[in-house]
This record gives C-alpha cells, structure tokens and sequence, in this order.
C-alpha cells in the first residue's frame, strides 16, 4: 500500500469538499459536536501543519498542531496547509522517520508510515464531516475507503467518548455499505443530519 499516495487522494477529497464552501456555512454545527464548521476547517489546517512540522522532528509542542488560521480564505489556507504536509510526507526516509502526536499522548511516537495512516483516515473522515454539513456528496475512492477501514479498525476504544478524537462504535447491519461502516467505526452516525444552529 502506497500510504503517501493514498493520503494525497484523502488530501484531495477533502480539499474537493472544501471548494464548496460558501461563508454563511462557516457557522453551521457539525458532526463533531465541539466544532462549528469554521472549527473544524481550522482543526483541518492546524492538523496538517502539525503532521508536517512532527515530519520534520518539530512536532512535540503542542502549539504547533492548534490554532489553524483561516485567515480570510479557507479554501486558500487549506490548501497551502496541504501543500506543506505532502511536501513534508515526501520527503526521503519520512516513512521511518519517528512523528511525535502529543495529542496521543505526552512523549507519544510512532514510525511515519502509522503517522501518515492516521493522518489518511482523519482526512477521509472529516470529508465526510464537511460534506454532510454543507449537503454535498462524499465519494472517497474505493480503494481510499478500504485503506481507511484498515487503519479505524485498528483504532482502540479505550479512551473513547465525549471529548475524545473518537467517539464510541455504532452498530450497524452487516450488510452497510463501506463508507457507512468507516462512519460508525469511528462513532458517527451515517444518518447524521445538521440540526438549526
């Protein structure tokens, strides 16, 4: 599997959802409940230039994965948030290199190859976050889904709940469609619809 690959798709798709967005959305709830969607595209930038910086042995401090600044362009900063990861994730030897995440955990590392794994399933993911928000479609690749899959299953669920990256499993029929299980596998419910602000 080709992780710097699949994460540029994942990269891509969310980036795709982004374009869509029109400024009276930024105020709309989403499926993550401590975030309005001008939250959640901060998150997204703020984690990309947190992943970029742990790439490059700088990411232990956690001011640099918070506060994502939008400025008066989301699409734009996401983008260039984008640009600063892929460059990052490609550089020579990355996918050995050791990321500190210290959202994990104080002192938390793991090889690139995971980091650049989890960093593919949380763009995926909040694709999804953004596009149902805002009413759009969320198509990733079948090929991303399965890549993400593999990485949500792996996902422990100890230390789940209410202010956690991930919430609890959902349950749903054997027979749900792929992108429906990655959802609940993370605790979302594919059925969520914005509520009025």
């Amino acid at each position: 599997m080709d992780i710097r690959r699949l994460d540029r798709l994942a990269l891509s798709l969310t980036g795709e959802v982004i374009s869509r967005v029109e400024p009276e959305h930024l105020r709309l709830a989403t499926p993550c409940p401590d975030w309005t969607l001008y939250g959640l595209l901060r998150h997204l930038v703020g984690q990309n230039r947190g992943f970029a910086a742990s790439a490059r042995g700088a990411g232990q401090a956690w001011a640099v994965w918070h506060g994502g600044d939008l400025a008066d362009d989301p699409v734009r900063a996401y983008e260039a948030s984008a640009d600063e990861v892929t460059a990052a994730f490609a550089e020579d030897g990355v996918l050995e290199r050791r990321f500190a995440l210290p959202e994990v955990g104080e002192g938390f590392t793991v090889p690139g190859r995971v980091a650049i794994g989890f960093h593919l399933l949380d763009y995926v993911v909040h694709a999804w976050d953004v596009a149902v928000t805002i009413g759009e479609r969320w198509e990733p690749a079948g090929e991303l889904t399965d890549a993400a899959l593999r990485v949500a299953a792996k996902v422990p669920e100890e230390g789940r709940g209410a202010g956690a990256a991930f919430r609890r499993r959902i349950a749903l029929d054997g027979d749900a469609a792929p992108g429906d299980r990655l959802l609940a596998l993370l605790g979302r419910d594919p059925s969520w619809t914005p509520g009025p602000c």
